[in-house]
């Protein structure tokens, strides 16, 4: 009788493992899109992309239900090796090696599968820093011209955006309300994305305020008195 007991638990336990491991291959496969980010790695420090990369791939997967659920656009990289590159236009076809997906999931397709850059190598440049003056002071005060300390800056980009700039800003410096010359630190940026400011980071800014001089009065002038125009009489 223990013997009986014995094979059925056995069974009942060999049935079991059955079902567990079988589950996931029972399981039904299906299809999914993903907008699946891309990250250039590797990317030479003495070039840079000038041409708008896209950010996202559209992806479509496949496996089981439970794999493609547990899967995000936040756990999903289109990883691309950059260290290749050379001035000028390169094209990287996209192979379903460069997406992290688990080994159970099968990358069916990719859009697009080719990706274009254009290429330029990094120049360095030093220009003038230009105060970015906002607002005006009340009325009765005006503004002199601004000096900065340092007044230029070098700034590093594409040779074709360094070509014809001459200078970058401050950030903005409010003008309203100031009646009194001040100094103010303020931070050197570039309105140009692919340039950026190596140095200074900042710039002392001194601004003199100073009140407007009115007009000056009228001196007032003693005209001639008609009735003493004749003070001595002719005699006869």
């Amino acid at each position: 009788m223990t013997n009986l007991w014995l094979k059925a638990l056995s069974l009942f336990l060999a049935v079991t493992v059955w079902v567990v491991v079988s589950a996931p291959r029972r399981e039904p496969v299906s299809e999914r899109a993903f907008a699946v980010p891309v990250s250039l790695v590797r990317m030479p420090r003495d070039l840079v992309i000038t041409n708008q990369v896209l950010e996202t791939v559209s992806v479509r997967l496949r496996g089981r239900t439970s794999d493609l659920r547990s899967l995000s656009s936040q756990n999903l990289e289109v990883t691309l090796d950059m260290s290749w590159l050379q001035p000028g236009d390169a094209t990287i076809t996209l192979l379903p090696k460069a997406i992290n997906v688990p080994p159970q999931i099968e990358v069916l397709s990719m859009d697009p599968t080719r990706l274009r850059f254009r290429v330029e190598p990094l120049r360095q440049k030093v220009v003038a820093i230009r105060p970015f003056l906002v607002g005006d002071p009340p009325s009765g005060y005006t503004p002199g011209d601004p000096t900065l300390v340092p007044d230029h800056a070098l700034i590093s980009g594409p040779m074709s955006q360094l070509r014809n700039l001459t200078e970058v800003a401050t950030e903005r410096i409010i003008m309203t309300g100031r009646t009194q010359t001040f100094t103010q630190s303020v931070a050197v940026v570039s309105d140009a994305s692919l340039v950026r400011v190596i140095e200074p980071l900042a710039t002392q800014v001194t601004v003199p305020v100073a009140a407007e001089i009115g007009p000056q009065p009228l001196t007032e002038t003693a005209e001639p008195n008609p009735t003493k125009k004749n003070a001595n009489p002719v005699r006869n």
